[in-house]
């Protein structure tokens, strides 16, 4: 355990500095911000820095989780806490809910993905507006949610959604060479075909991600003069 671990109270940095291991886009206003929605309240000097206990760092720990793997909007998360701390102290890990859809069949609102996200609107109706990414029946996915929280932490480098629009281009044309690869055997009415196709279309889905990585790197090496 750090020496800052072993201590009763921490500032947010040493907050940070644990946490970062697990979290590394974990930040000094992504804490304020959930201490300002109400999900922490650490305690505070006389002179007004705040002061972080092991619970506290625990109960970031269970909010980031639930945001990282299970895609649950704050105010869900929120309710979750509260929830358990009439039963003793607040889990850990955040655990399945009977009634909740498993991080595979994410289904947010426009609301629950801005906030999930931490994104503006102007940002959503542009990645809307370039077609990288597309709500079904007024709904987003878990992959519009990864598009979503990527491109916030790219406009920090000054990657808008215009210049993401080759990523897109490029997408479809990737995604055109595995369906090509699969269609004899989307076509087949043998048994545990469509399994098949589904498994292959993964495969090679990664062979090219592999072969895309490659190339970038490769490309990097050039540009940095490595």
């Amino acid at each position: 355990m750090s020496a800052q671990a072993a201590r009763a109270f921490m500032s947010i940095g040493e907050v940070i500095e644990i946490l970062r291991a697990d979290f590394p886009d974990v930040t000094v206003s992504k804490i304020r911000f959930l201490e300002g929605e109400g999900l922490i309240e650490p305690q505070r000097s006389p002179s007004g820095y705040r002061k972080f206990t092991h619970a506290d760092v625990e109960r970031l720990r269970y909010i980031l989780t639930a945001q990282r793997d299970r895609y649950l909007p704050l105010r869900v998360i929120k309710d979750h806490l509260e929830t358990a701390e009439q039963d003793g102290p607040p889990p850990t890990r955040p655990r399945a809910v009977a009634g909740e859809s498993p991080p595979a069949e994410v289904r947010l609102s426009r609301a629950e993905l801005l906030e999930a996200a931490e994104l503006d609107e102007e940002t959503l109706a542009e990645l809307e507006d370039y077609g990288l990414l597309t709500p079904v029946a007024r709904w987003y996915d878990a992959e519009a949610l990864t598009v979503a929280r990527a491109t916030g932490a790219l406009a920090r480098f000054g990657l808008h959604p215009r210049h993401l629009r080759v990523l897109k281009a490029a997408a479809e044309r990737e995604a055109g060479l595995v369906e090509q690869a699969v269609a004899p055997l989307t076509r087949r009415r043998a048994p545990g075909a469509a399994g098949q196709a589904g498994e292959t279309a993964r495969e090679i889905s990664a062979l090219l991600q592999e072969v895309r990585t490659a190339l970038v790197r490769g490309g990097l090496r050039g540009i940095l003069g490595r």
